[in-house]
């Protein structure tokens, strides 16, 4: 990169991977931008956690969720792409969605079973987690989205994504419990 702006997008286009020129508002714009977004959000979390856990920053979870924002980026770069990347090329794959699974498997060992819903809060790095979580899954809207319209999104993308927003749920739980805040329970 040479310079940060380039003033191609001044007229409401931007270019996708290979050149192609399109809208802003296109949905495969769209998609990536919530992505983009998915990634500052866990940014935001990785600060507010910061120091608070044990090993270093924040132990197991900040390295999980720097695994996560690289991931990320590729997601990104795939829905950037109107054709579909090679495999090997640094995509996402079912490993990717299985190393969630057993990450979320290591946290919930720990946690006193769900028994009802819990309302979004609690420390501050749960309540950053809780958000992420929520722009995780308009991401993933999204990313549906483009692919019921039409556009070529291989699923594990919407696989990776959906259990992406149940880890980022089940580590704010992981880190209420570690800051000593009890989750608070939804009450019908």
């Amino acid at each position: 990169m040479t310079k940060i702006y380039t003033r191609g997008g001044d007229k409401g286009e931007t270019a996708l991977l290979g050149g192609k020129r399109v809208s802003k508002a296109d949905p495969r714009v769209e998609s990536y931008g919530e992505v983009d977004e998915l990634n500052a959000a866990i940014g935001l979390v990785r600060a507010a956690l910061a120091g608070t856990l044990p090993g270093g920053q924040g132990g197991d979870l900040d390295v999980w969720l720097e695994k996560i924002q690289q991931e990320l980026f590729q997601v990104g770069a795939e829905l950037a792409a109107p054709i579909p990347m090679k495999a090997g090329a640094g995509r996402i794959e079912a490993e990717q969605v299985t190393v969630l699974e057993r990450a979320i498997d290591t946290l919930d060992r720990d946690l006193p079973p769900l028994t009802r819903f819990i309302l979004p809060g609690g420390s501050p790095g749960a309540a950053h987690l809780h958000h992420a979580r929520v722009v995780c899954r308009r991401a993933e809207r999204r990313v549906v989205a483009l692919q019921t319209g039409g556009a070529s999104v291989r699923p594990v993308l919407i696989a990776y994504l959906n259990r992406l927003s149940d880890f980022l749920y089940t580590a704010a739980r992981a880190a209420n419990q570690k800051a000593g805040v009890k989750d608070v329970e939804w009450v019908p």
